[in-house]
């Protein structure tokens, strides 16, 4: 299901990411890792486990985002992000 991620759809997900990863994905070298070039699966495993609470986020902030992503979204984000270097 993964495989199916639409980047472009990803991209306009992301704007809500960027307030903290940064426009390019960046991250800030500190507690907002970088989330451009991620693995794909690894990348929607990560936000599952956020929005289940079984990863932990010391901001509490992931929790809240992911958890109102679909699975379809998560792919898309982990799409585009993965277009990203």
């Amino acid at each position: 299901a993964m495989a199916g991620g639409d980047a472009a759809n990803g991209e306009a997900l992301a704007a809500d990411c960027a307030m903290c990863h940064g426009d390019a994905g960046e991250g800030d070298g500190g507690d907002t890792p970088a989330l451009a070039g991620l693995d794909p699966a690894a990348h929607v495993a990560a936000l599952k486990g956020y929005a289940s609470g079984d990863q932990e986020d010391a901001s509490g902030m992931m929790a809240d985002f992911a958890s109102a992503l679909s699975e379809q979204d998560m792919a898309d984000l982990a799409a585009y992000y993965a277009t990203l270097k």
